[in-house]
């Protein structure tokens, strides 16, 4: 039983029909990170590559002029687009046909066309993955839910540095934005027993 269910408010499915799943900047800058959950995170890939569930990649990167608050934030360490810190992991095993959308901030949907292009796949759901929990993954998911999209978030395939982190954006989101999903309730959600 995983230590979310006692933050859990309701519980529910993901349509396949109308759901999308965010795997969130796992890159090789935050490949430290994600290396923990990749079992998980390429578990919740294939279930929904069975389910024809689409894949949508994000990749944060800065160019030299775009780092803003983010780079006095972080003191000027920031994912340099360009560099093989800002590829996606290799072993994420990304198909041609997966969308990769490009960000500079926390959030998938800010100055990207992420919302357009979902509203264009008839998407009303989306699965949010990857790193980290408490900053893009958090932020997309409350701003996914602010746009009107039914968020689920995964427990077992996002990360981040410090478990405390991780529980509080948990708590936060399962209050007021997320329903929450792991591998094993994804996969009995969306084929049942079999």
């Amino acid at each position: 039983m995983g230590s979310y269910q006692k933050y859990e408010k309701r519980k529910r499915n993901p349509d396949p029909k109308t759901s999308a799943l965010l795997v969130i900047d796992v890159q090789n800058y935050f490949s430290s990170v994600a290396h923990p959950i990749l079992p998980n995170l390429l578990q919740t890939i294939q279930l929904c590559r069975r389910a024809s569930i689409p894949v949508i990649f994000t990749r944060h990167s800065h160019t030299d002029s775009d780092g803003g608050m983010l780079a006095e934030w972080w003191n000027g360490d920031l994912v340099m687009d360009g560099t093989a810190e800002a590829e996606l992991m290799p072993e994420l095993e990304k198909l041609p046909e997966d969308m990769v959308v490009g960000k500079n901030t926390y959030s998938a949907f800010r100055n990207t066309r992420l919302e357009e292009q979902l509203r264009e796949m008839g998407v009303e759901e989306v699965i949010v993955t990857g790193v980290t929990t408490n900053v893009c993954c958090e932020t997309t998911a409350r701003e996914a839910f602010i746009r009107g999209f039914r968020v689920f978030f995964s427990t077992d395939a996002t990360a981040t540095w410090d478990l405390e982190l991780h529980e509080a954006t948990l708590k936060n989101l399962a209050f007021g934005f997320t329903y929450f999903v792991d591998c094993k309730r994804l996969r009995e959600g969306l084929f049942g027993n079999q």
